[in-house]
Formats: structure tokens, sequence, C-alpha cells
């Protein structure tokens, strides 16, 4: 699990097929989670080959068959037009993965981003998703 990925943990965005193979050949892993992107994905490797791209709300995978490469999106500051808040649910038993949005009060969001001086781009993207 990386919050960018396995070549740079903190800021590295994998939304590229390079960026994804990369980051599947730094590990060993059957599953491999990334974040900072903000834009849920699935990807599958098999026998050289990458499969997959954006993962919607409710789209459920199963996980068996080649390695994955998964990101959950984001629960604030979604980046694919999307503006609920996104989430993932690993059944590793299973193996499935399960995509979820939810709404949430994006109105009050941008208010307490405002009273706290955060920068007007964070709040004014939340309604977009973008």
């Amino acid at each position: 699990m990386f919050h960018g990925s396995p070549s740079d943990q903190v800021w590295e965005y994998v939304l590229s097929e390079r960026a994804a193979r990369a980051a599947l050949e730094l590990t060993t892993a059957h599953l491999v989670l990334v974040g900072h992107s903000h834009i849920p994905i699935a990807l599958r490797l098999t026998d050289g080959s990458l499969a997959g791209g954006l993962a919607r709300g409710g789209s459920d995978i199963d996980l068996s068959g080649g390695r994955w490469l998964l990101n959950p999106g984001a629960v604030g500051q979604p980046r694919d037009g999307d503006p609920r808040a996104a989430y993932l649910l690993l059944d590793l038993d299973g193996p499935r993965a399960h995509f979820r949005r939810v709404p949430y009060d994006i109105e009050a969001t941008q208010a307490e981003i405002r009273e706290n001086g955060l920068p007007e781009e964070l709040a004014t993207r939340l309604a977009g998703g973008e």
C-alpha cells in the first residue's frame, strides 16, 4: 500500500500505463494499492498485458487471476468528474474489490475550507469532482 507509488511513496501519480507497470514491477504482491491521484482505477497485469482503467462507483471486480493495481479514489477532492466520496471495500478471501461512492454535504465542506483560509480552488472543485 502506497500513497503515491512504490518508486515515490508520496508524490508520484500512477495515471499512465508506464507508471502502472513500474509500480507492479517494483513489487511482488498480488495486489498493489495506490492513491494520491484521487482517481479510482483498477488495472490487471496478466502475462505481460495490462488491462482495465477507471473504476466507477458500483464496480465489483474479481481479483483472482493476474496481479492488480487499485486506487480507491478519494473521500475529498475527487478528480474523475464525480463529486461523491469514493472508497474501496476489499474482500481478500473472495478475492473481490468493491468500488463505492456516497454523497456528502459538499456545501458544508466548502464552507469549512473557506472558513479555514484554504485556497478557493479546493472549495470550488468539490462540486464538479475535478
